[in-house]
């Protein structure tokens, strides 16, 4: 879950919620390679392994939601394997992206993201390492596999971030309160709550207008047996999210 403050209570968006608007993102995208089709699989999917921690989503021992930075690395890295090799199936190339991306993630999104710094105590570190040793050690087989060409899954890399990064910027940001920032290649300057421009414009022509999924949850110390019980009754609000030209 992506939660955030929001007036007298909290926004939370399931990572899947965020995963659908940055497949829209990939849709509504004007420069693409040859395997889109695969890069929009896995925009789409990139986050399906968080499905199975939020069928029981967690709050922290002050009763807020846990966010998604702070779930435990085990239970990251185990669904992380398993949303990785459920996209290979379907996909390879896809796989490999995903695959480049849950390891990236660890490592400042392969320089994408130099501001992206988490920090892990040494017993999860090892696991870290392994597990981004383990995915970097499988690319150049994935790659021969299906015949993929190195400069196209980093160009493909780099798109998926930037789907996944933009889809972010709506889930984690007040926007309404936000100066402009820099995102990569891109200067984005906030418009309204829910509104954004991006210079360069990344979107085909008439594509801008999107939507995402979030629920609204009452600010209040919450038991971690009265949150599972409640979260199913938070209603889903789909809200109409804008990226337009400066």
């Amino acid at each position: 879950m992506i939660v955030r403050e929001a007036g007298d209570g909290w926004q939370v968006v399931l990572q899947t919620d965020h995963a659908e608007l940055a497949g829209a993102l990939a849709r509504a995208w004007a420069e693409t390679g040859p395997r889109h089709a695969s890069v929009e699989l896995a925009a789409d999917r990139h986050d399906d392994g968080w499905a199975v921690w939020e069928q029981s989503p967690q709050v922290d021992e002050d009763g807020k939601p846990v966010n998604f930075l702070d779930v435990e690395v085990p239970a990251h890295l185990a669904f992380y394997r398993a949303m990785i090799a459920a996209v290979t199936d379907e996909d390879p190339y896809a796989g490999l992206l995903v695959s480049m991306h849950g390891a990236g993630i660890y490592r400042q999104r392969f320089g994408e993201d130099p501001g992206l710094r988490l920090t892990h105590a040494a017993d999860e570190a090892k696991l870290v390492d392994a597990f981004v040793l383990e995915q970097e050690t499988g690319f150049s087989r994935r790659m021969q596999a299906i015949a993929a060409e190195d400069e196209l899954r980093w160009a493909d890399y780099r798109r998926l971030q930037s789907y996944d990064r933009l889809s972010l910027v709506f889930c984690m940001r007040d926007l309404e309160r936000s100066e402009p920032f820099n995102l990569g290649p891109f200067r984005v300057e906030p418009r309204g709550a829910w509104r954004i421009a991006v210079d360069p414009y990344p979107l085909r022509p008439g594509t801008g207008t999107l939507s995402l999924v979030r629920r609204l949850v009452p600010r209040q110390r919450w038991t971690q047996q009265a949150f599972r019980r409640e979260f199913a009754s938070f209603a889903p609000e789909r809200v109409e999210v804008v990226v337009e030209p400066v």
